[in-house]
């Protein structure tokens, strides 16, 4: 089939383009741009000058209809708020790696995001596509929320104890770190390497918009899930995400156990590899690819529970995720076209 990127000129926007060009099941990627159209895809991306002859293409909606027929949405928040419902009821089904349809909450998006939310319609039927846990519901989506990186890490993290109630989840604690690329392409100085390098800094404190995303999806899998105590650190690499997670085990529990239950868990997701006892992943054993990877101890003098989970930001955390889902949507094998190693070292 034929597809189409929009916010192709960002980091998100080429990891897609690096996957789908390979994707046994993609006849064409036509790429999309409101900034920087009608120019060889090679001049944001010399890398990629091979594709001198590729040229960006505006953002028209009529032919978007007419030429594709998957459509990624590789944005910044607010604009899949206006475009998603342009193509409904069309014969593009979309994918939409921003924070836009997350929320079912309207409300908890304004307050979060700082912007009006999308239609009550479209958030009805857009459905939250974290793979491990949404298949069936994936399989049969049109719109899909791609989740965001933060939330992967740390509900694939949570997902088997929390399900299973093992633990207290007033007691839970996120502690997670990110690479710069995060934050897009775009300059600033807080992500200036002046800034970033030989630094670490806490940000958003108790204000980060992936913090519902995660009260949302925890809920859903146990209704006791309130609110939760989530940090965000930016640290001196490219990619990469870990989240250290925290919380106090409710029965008589033991790291063998634990990770028994984590294994059967995830015993048919393909991407989440449960590292053995007193194994702990770090990001550079996930880079490229798009595996997270979990390690689990518990602490038997307090009681409470470490979990490790790193991802690749710009693959699980993002593009990644997002062809698992496409794959998923059109009922490919779930690993076509990403069951490849990560780059080491």
């Amino acid at each position: 089939m034929k597809v189409g990127i929009i916010g192709a000129t960002g980091y998100g926007g080429v990891e897609l383009y690096r996957i789908l060009s390979n994707h046994p099941h993609v006849e064409e990627c036509i790429l999309y741009s409101s900034s920087e159209m009608d120019v060889p895809y090679s001049n944001s991306f010399p890398h990629l000058h091979q594709l001198s002859n590729h040229i960006l293409r505006d953002i028209n909606v009529e032919e978007i209809k007419r030429d594709i027929q998957f459509l990624f949405l590789a944005t910044p928040p607010g604009v899949s708020r206006d475009l998603t419902p342009k193509f409904q009821g069309s014969n593009v089904r979309i994918i939409d790696l921003s924070g836009d349809l997350r929320l079912k909450d309207r409300l908890a998006y304004e307050q979060w995001y700082k912007r009006p939310c999308v239609s009550d319609d479209i958030l009805e039927h857009a459905v939250y596509g974290l793979s491990e846990l949404h298949k069936e519901e994936i399989m049969n989506a049109d719109i899909l929320a791609n989740p965001g990186c933060f939330p992967t890490a740390t509900i694939l993290g949570l997902a088997p104890v929390v399900q299973n109630k093992i633990i207290d989840v007033k007691s839970i604690i996120v502690d997670a770190k990110t690479g710069v690329s995060g934050a897009g392409r775009n300059a600033s100085q807080a992500f200036h390497y002046p800034e970033v390098n030989d630094n670490v800094k806490i940000y958003k404190v108790h204000e980060h918009q992936h913090i519902p995303e995660v009260e949302q999806a925890l809920h859903s899998l146990n209704e006791a899930v309130g609110a939760i105590s989530f940090s965000t650190h930016l640290i001196p690499m490219t990619r990469g995400i870990m989240a250290t997670i925290y919380a106090s085990v409710e029965d008589s529990y033991t790291t063998e156990k634990l990770l028994d239950l984590y294994k059967s868990y995830y015993a048919e997701s393909p991407f989440v590899r449960i590292r053995e006892q007193d194994v702990f992943p770090s990001t550079k054993e996930v880079y490229g690819s798009n595996f997270c990877d979990i390690g689990v101890k518990l602490d038997e003098r307090t009681g409470r529970i470490t979990i490790v989970s790193v991802i690749d930001n710009l693959m699980k955390g993002a593009a990644g995720q997002a062809v698992q889902n496409f794959n998923l949507m059109n009922g490919y094998e779930e690993t076509t076209g990403l069951y490849f190693a990560p780059i080491y070292p």
